[in-house]
């Protein structure tokens, strides 16, 4: 079955419109390549996604060997801001960036929501 890309850049562009303090999201494959993105125009999309998806396999790797399970979300904490990877099933991995005034309670509750509505269109 063929993944609906304008379905998947519709929830993104949402996402990140509707969702105070968002600045980009991207969906990835795990080897690395662009499914739909929102990044900002200063990023390489194809870097942006090959180390996305690098850095959620490593640390599901990471939290094999020190015995923490499955891996729910990976975040980086910047000086501006945060990214936040987030398994959307075997095929896809989710990307948010958020600037550092965001509620992480929030975003994280917003993420989930995002990964179930891009889940059911990558089913």
């Amino acid at each position: 079955m063929a993944i609906n890309v304008d379905k998947l850049n519709h929830i993104l562009q949402n996402f990140v419109s509707a969702t105070n303090d968002v600045q980009g999201a991207a969906l990835v494959t795990p080897d690395g390549l662009s499914l739909a993105s929102t990044l900002p125009v200063n990023m390489d999309e194809e870097r942006v996604s090959a180390m996305s998806a690098a850095m959620l396999s490593l640390g599901e790797r990471i939290g094999g060997e020190l015995s923490r399970g499955s891996i729910d979300r990976i975040y980086v904490e910047g000086n501006d801001g945060y990214g936040v990877l987030s398994s959307c099933g075997s095929d896809a991995v989710f990307l948010v960036l958020a600037s550092k005034a965001v509620k992480q309670g929030i975003l994280f509750l917003e993420i989930k929501t995002a990964l179930s509505e891009l889940k059911l269109v990558m089913t």
